[in-house]
Protein backbone atom coordinates (compact mmCIF):
# COMPACT_ATOMS: atom_id res chain seq x y z
CA UNK A 1 0.00 0.00 0.00
CA UNK A 2 2.83 2.40 0.78
CA UNK A 3 4.33 1.91 -2.68
CA UNK A 4 0.93 2.47 -4.30
CA UNK A 5 0.47 5.65 -2.24
CA UNK A 6 3.87 7.01 -3.28
CA UNK A 7 3.25 6.29 -6.99
CA UNK A 8 -0.22 7.84 -6.87
CA UNK A 9 1.17 10.88 -5.05
CA UNK A 10 3.89 11.26 -7.69
CA UNK A 11 1.28 11.12 -10.45
CA UNK A 12 -0.93 13.67 -8.70
CA UNK A 13 1.87 16.13 -8.00
CA UNK A 14 3.31 15.95 -11.51
CA UNK A 15 -0.18 16.46 -12.96
CA UNK A 16 -0.70 19.51 -10.74
CA UNK A 17 2.64 20.94 -11.91
CA UNK A 18 1.55 20.56 -15.53
CA UNK A 19 -1.79 22.26 -14.81
CA UNK A 20 -0.07 25.15 -13.01
CA UNK A 21 2.42 25.65 -15.82
CA UNK A 22 -0.39 25.82 -18.36
CA UNK A 23 -2.45 28.17 -16.15
CA UNK A 24 0.54 30.48 -15.62
CA UNK A 25 1.67 30.16 -19.25
CA UNK A 26 5.01 28.79 -18.08
CA UNK A 27 7.26 26.08 -19.41
CA UNK A 28 10.11 24.31 -17.61
CA UNK A 29 12.51 26.34 -19.75
CA UNK A 30 11.39 29.55 -18.01
CA UNK A 31 12.36 28.24 -14.58
CA UNK A 32 15.83 29.74 -14.84
CA UNK A 33 16.96 32.41 -14.36
CA UNK A 34 15.09 32.30 -11.07
CA UNK A 35 13.40 35.59 -10.33
CA UNK A 36 10.64 35.90 -7.78
CA UNK A 37 8.80 38.33 -10.02
CA UNK A 38 8.31 36.04 -13.01
CA UNK A 39 8.63 32.56 -11.50
CA UNK A 40 7.24 32.49 -7.99
CA UNK A 41 5.71 35.88 -7.41
CA UNK A 42 3.05 35.79 -4.72
CA UNK A 43 2.94 32.01 -5.02
CA UNK A 44 6.26 31.61 -3.21
CA UNK A 45 4.66 31.15 0.20
CA UNK A 46 2.14 28.69 -1.21
CA UNK A 47 4.92 26.69 -2.84
CA UNK A 48 6.84 26.46 0.43
CA UNK A 49 3.65 25.31 2.15
CA UNK A 50 3.14 22.68 -0.54
CA UNK A 51 6.65 21.34 0.05
CA UNK A 52 6.01 21.11 3.78
CA UNK A 53 2.68 19.36 3.14
CA UNK A 54 4.40 16.85 0.86
CA UNK A 55 6.93 16.01 3.56
CA UNK A 56 4.18 15.69 6.16
CA UNK A 57 2.28 13.23 3.96
CA UNK A 58 5.34 11.11 3.26
CA UNK A 59 6.38 11.06 6.92
CA UNK A 60 2.84 10.18 7.96
CA UNK A 61 2.58 7.18 5.65
CA UNK A 62 6.03 6.00 6.75
CA UNK A 63 5.02 6.38 10.40
CA UNK A 64 1.87 4.33 9.86
CA UNK A 65 3.80 1.59 8.02
CA UNK A 66 6.44 1.05 10.71
CA UNK A 67 6.44 0.08 14.36
CA UNK A 68 9.76 1.37 15.66
CA UNK A 69 11.44 4.73 14.97
CA UNK A 70 14.02 3.17 12.64
CA UNK A 71 11.44 1.12 10.75
CA UNK A 72 9.22 4.19 10.36
CA UNK A 73 12.17 6.19 9.07
CA UNK A 74 12.97 3.38 6.64
CA UNK A 75 9.45 3.30 5.21
CA UNK A 76 9.47 7.10 4.96
CA UNK A 77 12.68 6.82 2.95
CA UNK A 78 11.04 4.28 0.63
CA UNK A 79 7.98 6.48 0.15
CA UNK A 80 10.10 9.58 -0.51
CA UNK A 81 12.35 7.81 -2.99
CA UNK A 82 9.52 6.25 -4.98
CA UNK A 83 7.59 9.54 -4.98
CA UNK A 84 10.58 11.54 -6.22
CA UNK A 85 11.49 9.12 -9.00
CA UNK A 86 7.84 8.80 -10.00
CA UNK A 87 7.46 12.57 -10.08
CA UNK A 88 10.17 12.96 -12.72
CA UNK A 89 8.93 9.90 -14.63
CA UNK A 90 5.37 11.19 -14.92
CA UNK A 91 6.55 14.68 -15.90
CA UNK A 92 8.59 13.10 -18.67
CA UNK A 93 5.53 11.12 -19.81
CA UNK A 94 3.24 14.17 -19.68
CA UNK A 95 5.43 16.92 -21.19
CA UNK A 96 8.74 15.33 -22.18
CA UNK A 97 10.60 17.02 -19.32
CA UNK A 98 13.27 16.53 -18.09
CA UNK A 99 14.84 16.11 -21.49
CA UNK A 100 17.84 14.34 -19.95
CA UNK A 101 19.26 13.37 -16.57
CA UNK A 102 21.53 16.40 -16.87
CA UNK A 103 18.61 18.85 -16.92
CA UNK A 104 18.76 21.27 -14.00
CA UNK A 105 15.79 21.54 -11.68
CA UNK A 106 14.73 23.65 -8.72
CA UNK A 107 14.50 20.86 -6.18
CA UNK A 108 13.41 22.59 -3.00
CA UNK A 109 12.98 26.04 -1.48
CA UNK A 110 13.55 25.40 2.24
CA UNK A 111 15.42 27.15 3.72
CA UNK A 112 17.11 28.28 0.49
CA UNK A 113 16.77 27.12 -3.12
CA UNK A 114 18.17 23.67 -3.86
CA UNK A 115 19.35 23.28 -7.45
CA UNK A 116 20.94 20.37 -9.25
CA UNK A 117 20.81 18.12 -12.30
CA UNK A 118 17.99 15.59 -12.23
CA UNK A 119 20.36 12.65 -11.92
CA UNK A 120 21.45 13.82 -8.45
CA UNK A 121 18.06 13.65 -6.66
CA UNK A 122 17.33 10.41 -8.54
CA UNK A 123 20.53 8.88 -7.15
CA UNK A 124 19.54 10.04 -3.65
CA UNK A 125 16.07 8.57 -4.09
CA UNK A 126 17.42 5.22 -5.27
CA UNK A 127 19.71 5.13 -2.23
CA UNK A 128 16.77 5.94 0.08
CA UNK A 129 14.66 3.15 -1.42
CA UNK A 130 17.49 0.63 -1.08
CA UNK A 131 18.19 1.69 2.51
CA UNK A 132 14.51 1.56 3.43
CA UNK A 133 13.96 -1.87 1.91
CA UNK A 134 17.07 -3.28 3.59
CA UNK A 135 15.80 -2.17 6.99
CA UNK A 136 12.24 -3.31 6.25
CA UNK A 137 13.50 -6.75 5.21
CA UNK A 138 15.41 -7.11 8.46
CA UNK A 139 12.31 -6.34 10.47
CA UNK A 140 10.14 -8.57 8.29
CA UNK A 141 12.25 -11.66 9.03
CA UNK A 142 12.27 -10.92 12.75
CA UNK A 143 15.69 -9.33 13.15
CA UNK A 144 16.32 -6.40 15.46
CA UNK A 145 18.15 -3.65 13.60
CA UNK A 146 20.59 -1.84 15.84
CA UNK A 147 22.89 0.75 14.35
CA UNK A 148 25.52 2.44 16.48
CA UNK A 149 25.83 6.14 17.12
CA UNK A 150 28.71 6.27 14.63
CA UNK A 151 26.42 4.97 11.89
CA UNK A 152 23.75 7.55 12.65
CA UNK A 153 26.39 10.28 12.69
CA UNK A 154 27.70 9.19 9.29
CA UNK A 155 24.18 9.18 7.84
CA UNK A 156 23.48 12.63 9.26
CA UNK A 157 26.76 14.09 8.02
CA UNK A 158 26.32 12.46 4.64
CA UNK A 159 22.86 13.93 4.24
CA UNK A 160 24.11 17.35 5.33
CA UNK A 161 26.96 17.28 2.81
CA UNK A 162 24.56 16.26 0.02
CA UNK A 163 22.31 19.19 0.92
CA UNK A 164 25.33 21.51 0.78
CA UNK A 165 26.06 20.30 -2.75
CA UNK A 166 22.53 21.32 -3.78
CA UNK A 167 22.57 24.71 -2.02
CA UNK A 168 26.18 25.77 -2.51
CA UNK A 169 25.35 28.39 -5.15
CA UNK A 170 21.95 29.49 -3.87
CA UNK A 171 22.92 33.18 -3.71
CA UNK A 172 23.85 33.34 -7.37
CA UNK A 173 20.69 31.43 -8.27
CA UNK A 174 18.57 33.95 -6.36
CA UNK A 175 20.38 36.72 -8.22
CA UNK A 176 19.28 35.31 -11.56
CA UNK A 177 22.18 33.04 -12.50
CA UNK A 178 21.50 30.08 -14.75
CA UNK A 179 22.89 26.86 -13.22
CA UNK A 180 25.49 25.15 -15.36
CA UNK A 181 27.80 23.53 -12.82
CA UNK A 182 27.12 21.14 -9.96
CA UNK A 183 29.38 20.43 -6.99
CA UNK A 184 29.41 16.72 -7.75
CA UNK A 185 32.59 15.97 -5.71
CA UNK A 186 30.80 17.28 -2.61
CA UNK A 187 27.72 15.26 -3.57
CA UNK A 188 29.77 12.08 -3.99
CA UNK A 189 31.45 12.67 -0.62
CA UNK A 190 28.07 13.04 1.07
CA UNK A 191 26.71 9.89 -0.54
CA UNK A 192 29.84 7.98 0.43
CA UNK A 193 29.48 9.02 4.08
CA UNK A 194 25.80 8.04 4.13
CA UNK A 195 26.47 4.67 2.48
CA UNK A 196 29.20 3.98 5.04
CA UNK A 197 26.66 4.66 7.75
CA UNK A 198 24.18 2.08 6.46
CA UNK A 199 26.84 -0.47 5.46
CA UNK A 200 26.08 -2.81 8.42
CA UNK A 201 22.60 -3.36 7.00
CA UNK A 202 24.15 -5.04 3.96
CA UNK A 203 26.05 -7.61 6.01
CA UNK A 204 25.03 -10.95 7.39
CA UNK A 205 22.74 -11.42 10.36
CA UNK A 206 25.73 -11.35 12.67
CA UNK A 207 25.99 -7.62 11.98
CA UNK A 208 22.47 -7.09 13.24
CA UNK A 209 21.18 -8.69 16.42
CA UNK A 210 18.22 -11.04 16.15
CA UNK A 211 15.04 -10.40 18.10
CA UNK A 212 14.26 -12.57 21.05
Amino acid sequence: MLVSFAIAMAYLESAVVVYLQRALTMTPKTLFPLRSANVLGNLGGIEVGREVATLVMLITVGWLAGRSPLERFAWTAVAFGIWDIGYYFFLWVFIGWPTSFGTYDLLFLLPVPWVGPVWAPVVVSIALVVFGLLVARRFHVGESVRLGSRNYLLMFLGGLVVIISFTLHFRSILNGAIPHTFAWPIFVLGMALAVQGVAPLCGKQSSVSARR
